[in-house]
């Protein structure tokens, strides 16, 4: 097999992709939309306005930023695009993990060679597929080291969840959790948390491997919670929800920079790697799963339980300095008030409470999520 090259990437750069559901305004549900909507897209969507593998998802990636502030200008830009083509439609974009109450016999994939054949492999698993989550590159300057931050940032990222949850409902019914899209992906093969690895060529193996046996067809077909992306020259982390608007995914997005600079930082300055038994990560992940932003996950060093609001608190402290470097001061700070809540998750089921049901739930959110006027 070829061998898998990494292309460097020496600043901190960040690249960011929200994943939206596209809902019809008057029924609330999702709509098999997306190919009516990139009809209205410059270029019909180019390389920054893609499909997922079902059609009533928009997925919407930024160019390559060298900051947050840029991250949010291009995102504005574009979120401001899909949004006029939208309501030329009378379609809204959902902000959210799941869709609260839509079904999933009633999706259509995306008519393209790589989805149609993960249907025929994934069978259910695939049609399951009505989740939307936030991925976050930032760029490293080694694929060795891109591994190693993977292994580091295992740790945080339960506390990435639960700042993030906004999937309490599934096909019309509360979960019980505020985290249902998380346990969604952990249905395929490939998803969810990562294995260990030392180096780039142990993950070079494992993917070789892994194609050479039939296993996945691609490199592309790894869908861990966090992985290296030899061709952005990047480690993506794929773990959130997505969030109910803008501010909340820009102050996520400015904790994964600062974690991933931080964590490269301690590796060019040889800093110990404490080990985290990953039965600790995966039993925290569920905490995050099941209460979000109420959740108490346990310290990898002192085994002690901690609620999210300490944990946090603790992380902007020890990153105060690399936010200021990277100049997300401020979006990490709101980190504290996403700890703090209510969270998305919680504004799910309160709103649905007050507004007697789901369908007007929904609409209320994507008025608020909006970044233009109406």
């Amino acid at each position: 097999m070829p061998p898998i090259e990494f292309t460097p990437n020496r600043h901190p750069s960040l690249g960011i992709e929200l994943e939206l559901g596209l809902v019809d305004l008057q029924t609330s549900n999702l709509s098999n939309a997306f190919n009516r909507l990139v009809e209205r897209l410059p270029d019909r969507g180019g390389n920054r306005f893609k499909p997922e593998i079902i059609q009533s998802v928009v997925e919407i990636n930024t160019d390559v930023c060298q900051s947050i502030g840029e991250a949010e200008r291009d995102l504005r830009g574009r979120l401001g695009v899909v949004e006029a083509a939208a309501d030329a439609l009378g379609l809204g974009l959902w902000w959210g993990g799941v869709h609260p109450f839509a079904r999933c016999d009633e999706q259509q994939v995306t008519p393209d060679e790589r989805y149609l054949k993960l249907v025929d492999l994934l069978q259910v698993l695939a049609r399951r597929m009505m989740t939307f989550g936030l991925h976050v590159h930032v760029g490293v300057d080694s694929g060795d080291k891109a591994v190693m931050i993977c292994d580091r940032i295992m740790r945080h990222l339960p506390t990435l969840l639960a700042l993030s949850s906004s999937s309490p409902f599934w096909e019309g019914e509360a979960t019980g959790l505020h985290s249902y899209r998380s346990k969604v992906m952990e249905g395929l093969p490939t998803a969810g948390l990562p294995p260990l690895m030392r180096n780039w060529s142990e993950y070079v193996w494992l993917v070789n491997h892994m194609v050479g046996t039939g296993f996945i067809n691609t490199i592309r077909e790894l869908w861990w919670d966090v992985r290296p992306h030899h061709n952005f020259g990047t480690v993506e982390i794929r773990m959130c929800d997505m969030p109910g608007n803008l501010s909340d995914v820009l102050s996520l997005a400015a904790l994964m920079q600062c974690l991933v600079k931080a964590l490269s930082d301690e590796i060019d300055h040889g800093a110990y790697q404490h080990d985290c038994h990953p039965m600790l990560v995966a039993q925290n992940k569920w905490r995050a799963a099941r209460y979000g932003n109420k959740a108490q996950l346990v310290d990898s060093h002192s085994y002690e339980a901690h609620t999210l609001p300490q944990i946090v608190d603790n992380l902007v402290e020890r990153l105060s300095p690399t936010a200021e470097d990277l100049g997300c001061r401020e979006q990490l700070e709101r980190c504290r008030q996403l700890a703090a809540g209510p969270s998305w998750a919680e504004r799910q089921l309160a709103l649905a409470e007050q507004t007697g049901g789901l369908p007007a739930m929904v609409r209320e959110l994507i008025a608020q999520s909006r970044v233009t006027s109406a």
